[in-house]
Parts: structure tokens; sequence; C-alpha cells
């Protein structure tokens, strides 16, 4: 038996599928497909609080020298205020490499809920449903390399496309 994927809720095996304690052996799937959901606003405004909180302080960095500049005041005082604006600015920096990490796992977990669906024993079950992109991609690979590995005495093994119905794939 080969394992294709393994975590603790999903196993992939060149035998069956395993999710949450549900088995489904691959010799009674005949079609495996996905599905994409609508995008989560939830995601989308973190995103764009990561984004705010990284031009924030370089925002205030510019209106602080700006301010210095208008006010005209002496030498020193400007050369204070624009002083303060660029540490202000430089700030940002050390948290600059900790913002741009959770916006890239962020982007590599999705926006969208993703769903795993196969016809077994003719009937059409929801196998896996994540809203972590990463992950769903590796499970549904591994889906892919056991089916086609896996016998198909008399059968059919088709890996879908997404969409509301099962369509098979064209392989070039």
């Amino acid at each position: 038996m080969i394992t294709y994927y393994d975590d603790r809720s999903v196993q992939v095996t060149s035998t069956a599928v395993r999710v949450d304690g549900r088995t489904f052996p691959l010799a009674e799937l005949t079609m495996v497909w996905h599905r994409r959901g609508s995008r989560s606003w939830r995601v989308l405004a973190g995103r764009g609080a990561i984004g705010a909180a990284l031009a924030g302080p370089l925002v205030a960095a510019l209106l602080g020298v700006g301010l210095a500049l208008w006010l005209h005041r002496s030498p020193t005082v400007t050369v204070a205020i624009v002083g303060a604006s660029v540490l202000v600015g430089l700030g940002v920096g050390p948290l600059a490499d900790f913002l741009f990490e959770h916006l890239d796992r962020s982007y590599a977990r999705g926006a969208r809920q993703l769903e795993m669906w196969a016809r077994w024993r003719g009937q059409p079950v929801r196998l896996l449903r994540t809203g972590d992109a990463l992950r769903f991609g590796q499970i549904y690979r591994a889906v892919q390399r056991a089916m086609e590995s896996a016998p198909t005495a008399g059968r059919q093994n088709v890996i879908g496309s997404s969409g509301s119905s099962p369509r098979p794939r064209s392989r070039p």
C-alpha cells in the first residue's frame, strides 16, 4: 500500500481515501471533481488590514515631512519633525517581514471554500470541504495519483474539472 497524502483528518492511499473517519475505497470511486465557492470577504478584509498596517507608518512619515515643510519653522524644528517622521516610517521595517509573511500565507490558503466531490457507489458525495487552497491542492493531487495508479478493471476512473456538474477533464 502506497500513502500519497496523510494528515490528521485525511489519508489518501493506493487503496482508499479516508476523510474524517469515513473510508471510500478507490475501487468504488468512479469520478472525482472539485468546486470553488464564492470569495470570503473576511479573508479579503484581513488582507486589506495587513496592507493598511504596512502603509500606515509610511503615510504618516510622508505627512510629517509635508507638515514640517508647510509650517516654515526654524531649521531646527523642521529637522526635528522630519527626523521624527522618518523614524516613524522606518518603524514599519521590523514589522514588514512579519506582515508580509501573514499576507503570503493568506494567499497560499486562498479566499474561497474548495470542495472535492466523488461519485461513490453511483451517488455524488462530498469528500472534503476546506478553505485552505494549498492543502486542498495537495489532497486533490494525491487523489489524482492514487486513481491513476489504481487498477481499473472494467470501470473508468475520471478526475473531473471544477463546475456545477462533473465533467471529465481532457488529457493531452
